[in-house]
């Protein structure tokens, strides 16, 4: 399970983020990609977009349900 004090930097502030326990599997970027990105200095995926509407939500939960390392964190907000 992702945790918020081990939250990425470069992750855009809101609800969606991703920890330093990516390994950069590219699941979240395949599934949602107008959400999430790749850092190329460090190899890890990041949230680059907060979602606004119900599909972006929907498009982002289910990308940290896929998420093999559970990196991707929802902190509800």
């Amino acid at each position: 399970m992702a945790t918020i004090s081990d939250r990425l930097e470069y992750n855009v502030a809101g609800r969606f983020y991703v920890d330093s326990s990516c390994i950069d599997c590219d699941q979240c970027r395949v599934i949602a990609p107008n959400y999430f990105s790749r850092n190329e200095e460090t190899g890890t995926s990041y949230v680059s977009r907060q979602p606004e509407s119900e599909e972006g939500i929907a498009e982002c939960k289910e990308a940290s349900e896929a998420c093999a390392t559970s990196s991707i964190g929802d902190d509800g907000l």
